[in-house]
Parts: structure tokens; sequence; C-alpha cells
């Protein structure tokens, strides 16, 4: 699948459209390119094409056409009108260049001509051998290598403030793949507020040539993937996704929001992006069936996701919860089941251990030791540690959420470091924790759970459906005969 690696690792980038009015579409693209050429991120050639320049945009040397290029570049960019992208496309073909991004919209998505125009499209490029993601999209963003095409401005101005609009986030090893543009854009910016790094970002929109499925056997074998993340609004070739999925699946996971689930959102992305949205429940059994882990909403996607990048999925359904708040520990309890995950009961062995540390003096005397294990408001480190350590090592449990809730006076700030050290010592089983809180502290704390990969929530609720999301995975496995 390499062919597609001149999208993601260009040498050189081309942005045909390219234009000096500030706001435009061709010129903010080119601006964000050029940023990220001045601060090191893009380290290849960089050019522009406008038929009416006679002299460089933005400091990039500037043709007045593609055949008119130095060198047929790797990559091309489009930001000209649907009526001209057939012969652009048909220029790039004549220069060599075999892979490029078309921004503009106007195509299939609004029907009648557009339609016309975009099968124009298609034929041009298959007759130049030409790849093409898109039209109607935004693009590609990899951070690793700063190709950036979102045409948004990193920083817009309110209320007299420059604000940062569009944070961008930093290396990392989740793939996102979207069908809608302004809803990718979107991901980005959570993804960079949540501290979510980000290995390839594609917006593909009509997918008139490169769609989802061979975007995802792209990433199965990307080393800098480890979870591959979907927003889609139709999947036309459901079989061939299907295999993909089953393919794919056994390396790493599949996350998939798939959108129009009603009949208004179905008439919605038809009308958006030029999608067929099938009947939900054959989508659901589709996904089901190839091993996806399918969610309902932003947040979702993004705590699944992330407990998926940072953990290994559980091998069954019963989890353990250990808390120093009795109230939280049954708000997890709560969302676990009512999820289809199970509140283990946990044996006597396992009980008998945990009244061990009450007889050491390690958990006070009036701890619970049944599941939810609350150790109460006098927990100490200690009192986590060697907790956790015995419902690890518990064959009943398959994980465990953890709620330190900060607050507790015997806490320190040693405790995540100590809990990740025994999570090391025992990756088999998925390890989650939740912290209620949104002051300095509260923030900080579970910032540090993050930095060393036990992923941390900001409720139990998230805790609890990103667990779930880890037992979704770990039954796919199973079904496939990969866990």
């Amino acid at each position: 699948m390499g062919h597609l690696d001149p999208f993601f690792y260009p040498e050189s980038v081309a942005v045909i459209g390219a234009s000096r009015e500030p706001g435009s579409v061709g010129h903010e693209l080119l601006r964000v390119m050029v940023e990220n050429q001045k601060s090191g991120l893009y380290k290849g050639r960089l050019y522009a094409v406008n038929p009416k320049a006679r002299e460089p945009i933005l400091g990039v040397p500037t043709y007045p056409s593609v055949t008119d290029l130095p060198e047929p570049v790797d990559l091309g960019v489009i930001v000209v009108p649907a009526r001209i992208v057939p012969a652009v496309v048909d220029e790039c073909g004549r220069r060599g260049i075999k892979h490029v991004i078309v921004i503009s919209g106007g195509f299939a998505e609004v029907g009648g001509e557009g339609v016309e125009l975009q099968e124009k499209l298609v034929e041009v490029a298959k007759k130049h051998g030409i790849r093409v993601v898109g039209p109607n999209c935004v693009g590609i963003v990899c951070p690793e290598t700063g190709v950036d095409t979102m045409f948004l401005p990193y920083r817009k101005e309110l209320g007299g403030r420059d604000l940062l609009s569009l944070p961008r986030p930093g290396p990392g090893n989740i793939s996102l793949l979207t069908q809608s543009g302004a809803f990718g854009v979107a991901c980005v910016d959570y993804m960079a507020g949540e501290g979510l790094g980000l290995a390839k970002f594609v917006s593909y929109g009509n997918k008139a040539d490169i769609d989802e499925v061979e975007l995802m056997e792209y990433l199965a074998d990307d080393p800098k993937t480890r979870v591959i993340v979907i927003y889609a609004e139709s999947i036309e070739e459901g079989r061939r996704f299907i295999e993909a999925a089953r393919r794919t699946v056994p390396k790493k996971p599949v996350v998939v929001l798939k959108a129009g689930r009603t009949g208004a959102g179905a008439r919605a992305a038809s009308s958006h992006t030029a999608a067929l949205a099938g009947a939900d429940e054959v989508y659901s059994a589709a996904f089901r069936q190839a091993g996806v882990v399918r969610v309902y909403e932003v947040e979702e996607l993004f705590d699944v996701t992330k407990a998926l990048s940072m953990q290994p999925p559980a091998k069954g359904p019963r989890i353990a919860v250990l808390t120093d708040g009795g109230g939280a520990g049954v708000m997890t309890a709560d969302e676990l089941e009512s999820r289809g995950a199970v509140v283990v009961q946990l044996s006597e062995e396992t009980q008998s251990r945990l009244r061990e540390l009450m007889d050491r003096g390690v958990i006070p005397p009036i701890s619970a030791v049944a599941n939810p294990v609350d150790v109460t408001g006098s927990a100490t480190d200690d009192a986590f540690v060697e907790s956790l350590r015995i419902l690890l090592d518990a064959p009943e449990v398959d994980g465990v959420i953890v709620l330190p809730l900060h607050h507790v006076p015997g806490l320190t700030s040693d405790l995540p470091d100590r809990i990740a050290a025994e999570v090391r010592e025992r990756r088999d089983k998925p390890v989650l924790v939740a912290d209620i809180g949104q002051g300095e502290y509260g923030i900080a704390y579970r910032e540090r759970f993050d930095e060393l990969g036990i992923p941390a929530y900001p409720t139990p609720e998230r805790a609890a459906r990103a667990m779930v999301g880890l037992i979704k995975y770990g039954e796919a496995l199973r079904r496939i005969g990969a866990l």
C-alpha cells in the first residue's frame, strides 16, 4: 500500500489555485504550508500555481500553470473552481504528477452537472494513473511531516483578542478518516484539546477515487498508527469494507462513528457529501461481523480511542472498580452494567487478600472489599497500589477502573507514577482512571496519568464507556481467533 505514501510524505508540494487574497481558500492553505515550512515542520519544496501571478505569493515560487512547474511534484493540492478541475488534473497528468488532493466543492454533492463533472474528473485521473483524494474535502494532515492542507487559520480574533482557533495535535498514534471535512476539523481541534496525538488525518469528501476502505488498508500496515478512527456517512462497498476490516482488526482496532442513523440524518448526509445512507441495523450487523468497535457520539469516540491507543483489550467483560469515594464507585458500576459489562463478584480468595490489607493497616478497617472496592476517604497511595495489585492478580477480573479522587488528603502526587509502575508489570489487563474535578490539580493529575500511558477521564461514566470499548475490541479479537 506504499503507493499512498506521497500523500503523507511528499518531498514537493504544489498548491494549484494559490491566491494573494487573505481569507480565500487558496491563500490560507498556502499560508499554513508556508508557516509549517518556516517552522521546520515541513522540510520539502513548496510551489504555487496561479495563472495571473507574476511574482511569488507569500514568498513561494509561483508559476502560471502546472505544466510550468520545474519538477513533477509528489503532491498537487487543487483549489480552483470545480468547472476547471478536470482540465487542471489533465495538466497534472501531462506534468507527471500522480497524487492530487481536490479541495474544491461543486461535484456530486450538489447533484445535476456536478455529478457529470465528478465523472469527468475520475475519467481524466484514470487516464493518467493519478490517485485522487476528494473532491469536496479539506484533505490531509500529517504532523510528522508538516503536511497540512486544511485551509483554516491557526488563529482568529474574538472580542479584541487574538486566539488560537484551530490547534493541530502533535504527532501521535491515532489516525482519523472522515467523510465530512467540517466534522474532521472539529475532531482535530478536539484531539488537540484532549492532548491526543495524531498520526494521519484524511478528509476524503466525495471519495471519487480513494475511499475509507483503501485508506484503512493503508493504515493497517502503517507503523505510526495504533488506532484507526472512521467517521462515515455512507459505506457503499460494504463487502469490501467488511473484508478490509477483518484483515485490519487483528493488527489494530478500528473505531467507527456512523452518522445518518435516522431518516433525517440520512437525508442530511445525502445533501452533504452525496452519501447513500442505508438501514442502520444493517450497518450495525456488518460492523460487528467485521470486528469494528462502533460508537455513537463524539465524546465516546475519543474516550474509547484514547483507551485503545494506550491499553490492551479486555479479555472478558468482568470489571473491578477501585475507589476512595463510594458514590463515584456506584456511578461507575451503574454505567458499566447499563452498557453490558459485568461488575464482577470478587472471589472469596480475592476478598480475603483485601481483608489482609486491612489487618496490616494498609487500607482502613471500614473499607468495602466487595466490588466496587472502596478504600474510603482515609486512603493512602499504598492503599490504592496494593489493592490494585490484588485486583490485577485476580483471575476473575478482566480489567480495572481506578477512581483515586485526588481530594483525599492521604493521596500524594506520587500516585500516578506508582500506579503506572504497577500496571506496567501486568500489561495483559487494561486499567483506566477517573478523577472528578476541573481545578488546576485535578487537570494536572489526569494529565500525568495520560503521560504515563494510563488513560484518565474527568467523570466515572466516561471511564466506564471507554472500558466498554476495550471489552468490545477484546470480544472482536476472540471472535476471529486473534486473542
